[in-house]
């Protein structure tokens, strides 16, 4: 199937607007700046940068046949294992989810389980 080229000229709009969700507004001010550093700092295993606090997403897991799934939009997304993050520590004790959602195609990029150490 040959996608039309309207759509390839769309997907830098449609991937901004997805993102564009992600926005600190002052909502994050008390949170503490250890907090803050870990958000900022955290890599997936390809070496990039998860994004920033106001991309991070607490989430509930489970560990299905060795592998993690998580609950997005009421369904549950197999995490890709480049994707899962194991040696940046995890200060909130709680998992977090990194994803962009591309017309309800969820991309899961990051994902730190609540007992990552």
């Amino acid at each position: 199937m040959k996608l039309p080229r309207r759509f390839f000229l769309m997907l830098p709009l449609l991937v901004a607007g997805a993102s564009a969700k992600a926005v600190d507004r002052g909502q994050y001010n008390d949170v503490p700046e250890h907090i803050r550093k870990w958000f900022k700092g955290v890599r997936n295993s390809r070496g990039a940068y998860c994004c920033d606090i106001s991309d991070g997403h607490r989430t509930d897991y489970q560990v299905r046949s060795g592998q993690y799934w998580v609950p997005i939009g009421g369904v549950w997304w197999q995490v890709p294992d480049t994707a899962i993050i194991r040696d940046a520590g995890n200060p909130l004790g709680e998992a977090v989810v990194w994803y962009v959602d591309l017309l309800g195609r969820i991309e899961i990029t990051c994902f730190v389980p609540a007992d990552a150490s």
